[in-house]
C-alpha cells in the first residue's frame, strides 16, 4: 500500500487494483500495468489519490479484507471515490456490487473512475454500473458452470475428473488416470492383508506409513482415513462423482471379489465385541457349537474348586449355552471339556475316507476332466445371459428415473448395485475362462485331507480338531443334552452314506451315487 499526501481542494480517491489467482483472470493486465495506467488517469483528470491499495484475491465471493477496509474508510469520509481499471476489479458478486451502489445512493461515494468504463452518479450511470457488475457475476457463474459441465461430461466418459486417488497418477498429457506402478502394489497389498481378517485398521495404517504412503499433509493415515481408502470402489473400476455412478475407463488394481471380502471384514469388525473377563483360559471349542434348544452360542468356561478333605485343587473346564435368547428359557446343562473332546473324536471318525474309496474317486475324477471344457462353456453362457439381464434392468431403471417414477437418490443407489453386480459377473466369466477345471486341484487336495481325518480324530490336539470340524460341519454343529450332533456339508456328507451308494465325483464336488462304485 502507498499513501499519498492529501490536498483539500481536490476530490479524494482510493486507487484500487486487484489481481486474482483464478484462471478467469489470467489474461487481465498485470498489477504493475494497472498501476501505471491508473496513475496517468489520475494525473490527467487531476484526481487526488489518498492511498493505493493492492489486493491479490478473487472477487467471486465477498470477504476481501482490503476491499472491505476501503469501503469502510469511504463511509467514514476519508475519501469519496474509487479509481480502478474496470468494475469487475471491484466486484464479481452481488454483495460487493450492491454495497458500492448503496454508498453512491447515500452520497457517501460521489465518483468512480475507470480506465475502460465510463461512469457518472446519475440514475443512468448507476443502472449501467449495476449491469456491469451483473455481467461480471454472470461471467463467473457461466465459467463455473461450464467447468462443472465439462467435469461431469468427463466423468460420463469414464475418466475421473479430479485428482487421482492414491495408487494412480494424473496423466496431464492425455488427460487420463494411469496406474502408479510404485504405489498401486502397496494399496493392493493393504487390501489383501486386511481381507484375511487377522489384522486391524491400525496395523494397515502403520503398513502404509512404512511404505511411504502418507496423507497430503505429510501425516500418517488415521484409522478413519484408512477405512475410507479400503472402501473406495474406484479401485475395482466404479466411482461416484457429483452424486452419479460411473464405470471408469481406468485400469482396476483390485478385483471386485477382493473388495467384497474387505467389506465383509469391515462389517464384521464393526459388530460389538463381547465383553472380556479376566479368565483367559484357552477354550478350543469356542465359536464352534450352538445350543440345540435355543439356538444361542455355546461358550467355554472354567472353575477352580478346592477340596478340603483331600487338600487338592481341581480346575474344571466346561462348556455351556450362553442363554442370551430372552424369548426362550433354556434348560441345557453344561458339559465337561473332556467329554466334549471324546464326542468329537467319535464324530470325526465317521467322516474318514478310506484308501480304497479315495483311489476310486481319483479314477472317477480323471474321467470327469474330459467334460470340464463343455461345462465351463455352459456356465459362461449362463453368466452372459445374466449380463444381458442387468443391461436391460439398467435401461429400465433409467427410463423410470426420466419418467420421474423414482427419485434421483433411489436411481443412483440401484444403478450402483446393478453396476457392481455386473462387475462381479464379468470377473466370474474371466475366472471361468482362466481357471477351467481349477476345482480339480482343490478336489484332489480334499481327497488327501479326507484321508487324514482318522489320524486327526485320534489326536490330542483340540485346536486341530476344531479346524477340521469347521471344515466338515461349518456352522451346523449343535449341543443338546450333553450330546453333539451335526451334518457334514456337501462332499463330507457323502462319506456317511451307506454302501453301495457311498459317493461319486460330479462337477460340483461329491454327491450320492445312483450305482455302486
Amino acid at each position: 500500500m502507498t499513501t499519498i499526501v492529501n490536498n483539500p481542494s481536490r476530490q479524494k480517491f482510493f486507487l484500487y487494483v486487484r489481481k486474482s489467482t483464478d484462471v478467469e483472470d489470467k489474461q487481465v493486465q498485470s498489477i504493475e500495468g494497472q498501476l501505471d495506467e491508473l496513475r496517468l488517469l489520475a494525473k490527467r483528470e487531476n484526481l487526488e489519490i489518498v492511498e493505493e491499495l493492492i489486493e491479490k484475491r478473487s472477487a467471486k465471493i465477498p470477504g476481501r479484507p482490503i476491499f472491505n477496509k476501503m469501503l469502510d474508510s469511504i463511509e467514514k469520509g476519508r475519501a469519496n471515490g474509487i479509481i480502478s481499471w474496470h468494475p469487475d476489479r471491484l466486484a464479481r458478486n452481488s454483495v460487493d456490487g450492491g454495497r458500492i451502489i448503496y454508498l453512491i445512493d447515500t452520497g457517501k461515494m460521489s465518483a468512480l473512475k475507470f480506465n475502460t468504463f465510463w461512469f457518472e452518479p446519475t440514475p443512468q450511470g448507476k443502472f449501467m454500473l449495476s449491469i456491469s457488475f451483473s455481467q461480471s457475476k454472470y461471467y463467473v457463474d457461466s465459467l463455473s458452470e461450464n467447468t462443472r459441465r465439462g467435469l461431469r461430461q468427463k466423468a460420463r466418459n469414464g475418466n475421473w475428473p479430479m485428482k487421482a486417488p492414491i495408487g494412480y497418477l494424473n496423466d496431464t498429457r492425455n488427460r487420463t488416470i494411469i496406474v502408479n506402478k510404485r504405489v498401486a502394489p502397496i494399496i493392493v497389498s493393504a487390501f489383501e492383508k486386511y481381507s484375511k481378517g487377522n489384522i486391524q485398521l491400525k496395523q494397515i495404517s502403520s503398513y502404509l506409513a512404512t511404505k511411504g504412503i502418507i496423507t497430503s499433509k505429510n501425516k500418517k493415515f488415521r484409522i478413519d482415513q484408512t477405512k475410507k481408502l479400503l472402501t473406495k470402489t474406484f479401485y475395482f473400476g466404479i466411482y461416484k462423482y457429483d452424486g452419479e455412478v460411473y464405470e471408469g475407463r481406468h485400469d482396476p488394481i483390485i478385483s471386485k471379489a477382493l473388495f467384497d471380502k474387505v467389506q465383509e471384514v469391515l462389517v464384521q469388525r464393526n459388530k460389538p465385541w463381547a465383553k472380556t473377563t479376566q479368565n483367559h483360559v484357552f477354550k478350543p471349542f469356542n465359536g464352534l457349537l450352538r445350543c440345540g434348544e435355543c439356538g444361542m452360542g455355546v461358550t467355554g468356561d472354567n472353575k477352580i474348586k478346592y477340596y478340603k478333605q483331600t487338600n487338592r485343587t481341581v480346575d474344571y473346564h466346561y462348556y455351556h449355552c450362553t442363554k442370551k435368547n430372552k424369548q426362550i428359557s433354556c434348560s441345557q446343562p453344561y458339559i465337561l471339556e473332556v467329554d466334549l473332546h471324546s464326542q468329537f473324536t467319535t464324530l470325526l471318525k465317521k467322516y474318514t475316507l478310506k484308501k480304497t474309496w479315495a483311489n476310486q474317486m481319483l479314477l472317477k475324477l480323471k474321467n470327469e476332466e474330459s467334460d470340464i471344457s463343455q461345462s465351463c462353456l455352459d456356465a459362461i453362457s449362463i453368466k452372459r445371459k445374466d449380463l444381458e439381464q442387468i443391461d436391460i434392468k439398467l435401461k429400465l431403471l433409467l427410463d423410470s428415473y426420466l419418467d420421474q417414477i423414482i427419485d434421483k437418490d433411489s436411481f443412483q443407489q440401484k444403478k450402483f448395485e446393478l453396476m457392481s453386480k455386473r462387475k462381479t459377473i464379468e470377473e466370474q466369466i474371466l475366472s471361468l475362462k482362466k481357471n477351467q477345471g481349477s476345482w480339480i486341484g482343490p478336489f484332489r487336495e480334499w481327497i488327501k485331507e479326507a484321508q487324514t481325518v482318522e489320524q486327526i480324530s485320534k489326536s490330542a490336539d483340540l485346536e486341530l480338531k476344531k479346524v477340521l470340524a469347521k471344515k466338515i460341519f461349518g456352522s451346523d454343529l449343535f449341543l443338546e443334552n450333553r450330546k453333539v450332533r451335526g451334518d457334514g456339508q456337501m462332499a463330507w456328507s457323502a462319506l456317511r452314506a451307506d454302501p453301495p451308494s457311498r459317493c461319486c465325483v460330479v462337477a460340483e464336488g461329491i454327491g450320492p451315487s445312483t450305482s455302486s462304485m
